[in-house]
Formats: structure tokens, C-alpha cells, sequence
């Protein structure tokens, strides 16, 4: 059984900073991108960011592009999600994403890429 575990999330102001960390447990896995989604009240689950686990190719969402920045550890399958400048609007419970690494090549935005998810963390903006 894959697990992925986040950590990271808690109350900040508009404007400051918060890093999230994304670790599995459980048995090792293969996977070919890993990422973020987040629901904020209210609203539907949204993609975050992804990236490509062998060559660290990014994506990320419009809402958080310029702001936000996703990186890996590639050896250990961890992810971690860096957010600068945030904004009430980015309050939501943030989930870590995981495919299986059957497929490869394909765009990982979307939820039906992944496999795995969190149990998600949240984070919250205050203005």
C-alpha cells in the first residue's frame, strides 16, 4: 500500500511564505509525476502544480504560476510545493498526488493522472 504523506500546512497573513512537503510511506513505488491538488471551501478540487519525476519538467495552474514552485527529491519520491506571496484565495486543504509509472510522456494535470493521494494538509491565508 502506497501512502503519501503531506506536511507543511498551517494559518498565515497575505504575503508570507509556506513550504509543503509531500513524502510517501509504505512500500517503494514506481511513478512517473507527482504533484498538488487543493479544495478550497466551498469549491472543486483543483490542479496545483506537477512535475516529471526523472526530468523535473513543471506545470502549473494559472492561479499560481509566477508565485508558487514545485521541486522533488527524485531518489526518495518526495515532493515539495514553495508558495510565495499568498493569498486568501489560496486558502484550501492541499493534497499530494502520485501516479502509478505505467504511463509516461503525458501531460500530469489532470486528477484521473494520478493514482495515489494524501490525506491533504491545510493552509489557510488570512488577509
Amino acid at each position: 500500500q502506497v501512502q503519501l504523506v503531506e506536511s507543511g500546512g498551517r494559518l498565515v497573513q497575505a504575503g508570507e511564505s509556506l513550504r509543503l512537503s509531500c513524502a510517501p510511506s509504505g512500500r517503494t513505488f514506481a511513478t512517473y509525476a507527482m504533484g498538488w491538488f487543493r479544495r478550497a471551501p466551498g469549491k472543486e478540487r483543483e490542479f496545483v502544480a506537477s512535475v516529471t519525476m526523472r526530468n523535473g519538467r513543471t506545470y502549473y495552474s494559472d492561479s499560481v504560476k509566477g508565485r508558487f514552485t514545485i521541486s522533488r527529491d527524485n531518489n526518495k519520491n518526495f515532493v515539495f510545493l514553495q508558495m510565495n506571496d499568498l493569498k486568501p484565495e489560496d486558502t484550501a486543504i492541499y493534497y499530494c498526488v502520485a501516479d502509478n509509472g505505467r504511463d509516461y510522456g503525458y501531460r500530469p494535470t489532470r486528477e484521473e493522472n494520478f493514482d495515489y493521494w494524501g490525506q491533504g494538509t491545510q493552509v489557510t491565508v488570512s488577509s
